[in-house]
C-alpha cells in the first residue's frame, strides 16, 4: 500500500507542477516559438508528410499526456473546495445535509436543486 501511496503522491506533485507550468506565459511563449521553427522548416522540408507527420504526433503526444495530468490536478483543486465548502456549511445554520452533495446520485442531486428552488421562490 506505501507503494501506490508513493506513487499517487510523487504524480500529484507532478500534475500540480505541470500545471503550474505550462499555465504560465513563459510555456505560451515557449509553444508559439516551437510552432514557429516548425513553419519556418517547412519551405526546407518542402512540406512533406514528414515534416507535416512531426507537429502532429508531437501535439497529439502532449495533448495525451495533459489531459491526465490536468485531470489530476483539476480533481484535487475539486476536492479542496469541496472540503472547504463542507467546513463552511458545517459552521453555519445552512442544512447539513447540502454536505456532500457531490456524493449524490443525479436524481437526489436534481430532487435537492428543486427543493432549493421552491424555497427560494
Amino acid at each position: 500500500m506505501t507503494v501506490r501511496n508513493n506513487l499517487n503522491e510523487r504524480f500529484d506533485q507532478l500534475s500540480r507542477h505541470v500545471s503550474e507550468w505550462l499555465g504560465s506565459p513563459v510555456a505560451f511563449v515557449g509553444a508559439i516559438v516551437l510552432v514557429a521553427i516548425w513553419a519556418a522548416l517547412g519551405p526546407y522540408f518542402d512540406w512533406s508528410d514528414t515534416h507535416q507527420l512531426a507537429i502532429n504526433s508531437g501535439t497529439t503526444i502532449l495533448t495525451f499526456w495533459m489531459v491526465f495530468l490536468l485531470q489530476s490536478s483539476q480533481n484535487r483543486d475539486t476536492k479542496a473546495i469541496h472540503a472547504k465548502l463542507d467546513e463552511l456549511i458545517r459552521v453555519t445554520d445552512a442544512r447539513n445535509e447540502i454536505m456532500l452533495a457531490e456524493d449524490i446520485s443525479p436524481a437526489e442531486l436534481n430532487r435537492l436543486k428543486e427543493q432549493l428552488q421552491r424555497e427560494v421562490e
